[in-house]
């Protein structure tokens, strides 16, 4: 087993952010797929990406439960190596902490979990715990209904304090228990604005624009507190926020699904291809475009009238509407979002959890994606760990989140095998 590399400080800088999918993990989408061809679906590669290459993944003694209790292959770039360091049961997101520990959030038990370098709980008994973010000493956690905030001192999270409340999730008198997208993502500006998220109650529920607090938006508290408002609107699910080196807040977004084709007619080999997911830059007031309005084409995508909701144009004209500046391919739900210097040839980027889709004829593929910064905006997406997903679609592992450690390897969290991957460039 591989000794665990020393931390004596960790130096996490704001460009290091994660947040996820407002989704309960696994509980809307199956945990097996149909087997189809042609499943394993990845990220193209740009002019150069790096080449994969399959390896074993390395699950020591002890960490070898189900599925992890048979060989894995998956792919990575030349030389790296992937490596099983903790099973957490339904791992989402993950931040490191001033100290060298590295947190993940656990919605389902209402847990935040110290990991490495050792195990045990940091918070319980919260709401579901989803966005985890570090501000210098102070920890911030997105719950469903709740963002607060801690001091971090001597390895413990002290002196709760409530940022804002009353957010909207399945206990909300007004939702009566149902809410798709309830796990909430939170970030931090330099600043000290707290930005947050607020998915969609469902598909095409278009009376989350006008709810109060609004859904489908990422919500912005000023700097020294105060009531929240929104920042960017029309957002479905904003499963990713990060804030890239320039300072611009990015989000991933999960967008709908089962859309209408040109002619209005819901087919499912329309429906596999649209529409894509998108990566954004969020400026203050952006309209995103959700529910009446969708991505279409290669980035930059142009937004176009979703025929469904807003068949007349009535409701929103896309075409005036900022086109997106990344996507994903059509239900690739992205989840955490992070920003990083990783080795060559990737340099500064993005990576981002890609979970995998449900609502496509072939499966697509999960992966972690890396979106190279370039000239102040991000590249197209590349694949920068693949193989979770077999050819005839069954998978063994689905990304949530993807953060660099202080080591210099990417540490990945999957709430499918319950696992956390230590990703290692060659020594």
């Amino acid at each position: 087993m591989r000794a665990w590399p020393g931390i004596s400080a960790v130096v996490v800088t704001a460009s290091v952010v994660l947040a996820g999918c407002g989704t309960e993990p696994q509980t809307t989408e199956p945990t097996a797929q149909p087997s189809r061809s042609s499943s394993q679906t990845t990220a193209e590669h740009p002019a150069g990406a790096a080449e994969l290459t399959p390896v074993t993944v390395e699950v020591p003694e002890g960490l070898d439960d189900a599925p992890l209790d048979q060989p894995r292959q998956a792919l990575v770039p030349d030389g790296w190596t992937l490596e099983v360091v903790a099973r957490v049961p339904k791992a989402r997101m993950a931040a490191w902490a001033p100290d060298g520990a590295l947190l993940v959030s656990v919605p389902s038990t209402g847990e935040v979990l110290k990991v490495l370098p050792t195990q045990s709980t940091l918070l319980d008994g919260l709401d579901q715990p989803h966005g985890l973010f570090f501000a210098g000493p102070t920890l911030y956690v997105a719950e469903s209904d709740q963002i607060d905030a801690y001091d971090y001192a001597d390895g413990a999270a002290v002196n709760r304090r409530t940022v804002i409340d009353g957010l909207p999730d399945a206990k909300s008198p007004d939702l009566r228990g149902a809410y798709a997208h309830a796990l909430k993502s939170v970030v931090v500006g330099d600043d000290g604005a707290v930005y947050f998220s607020i998915g969609s109650t469902g598909n095409i529920s278009a009376e989350d624009r006008t709810a109060d607090p609004p859904r489908a938006t990422i919500m912005r508290v000023p700097p020294g507190g105060g009531p929240a408002e929104p920042f960017a609107t029309g957002v479905r699910n904003g499963t990713g926020l990060a804030f890239a080196p320039d300072g611009s807040l990015w989000t991933a977004v999960n967008n709908r699904d089962n859309v209408a084709d040109p002619d209005g007619r819901v087919v499912q080999s329309y429906v596999d291809d649209h529409p894509p997911e998108s990566v954004a830059r969020l400026t203050p007031g952006r309209e995103l475009g959700w529910p009446y309005c969708n991505p279409d084409g290669p980035p930059p995508a142009k937004l176009i009238r979703d025929l469904q909701t807003n068949p007349d144009g009535a409701e929103m004209d896309c075409a005036a509407l900022p086109p997106i500046e990344q996507t994903l391919g059509a239900h690739s739900a992205p989840l955490g979002m992070s920003f990083a210097e990783l080795p060559q040839p990737f340099g500064q980027g993005a990576l981002v959890g890609v979970h995998g889709s449900w609502n496509r004829d072939a499966p697509r593929a999960p992966e972690v994606s890396f979106f190279a910064w370039r000239d102040g905006t991000l590249g197209p997406q590349q694949t920068l760990v693949g193989g979770f997903q077999d050819d005839d679609g069954q998978r063994w592992g689905r990304p949530v989140a993807a953060v660099t450690g202080p080591d210099g390897a990417v540490y990945i969290t999957d709430d499918f095998a319950g696992a956390v991957y230590r990703l290692a460039p060659p020594p």
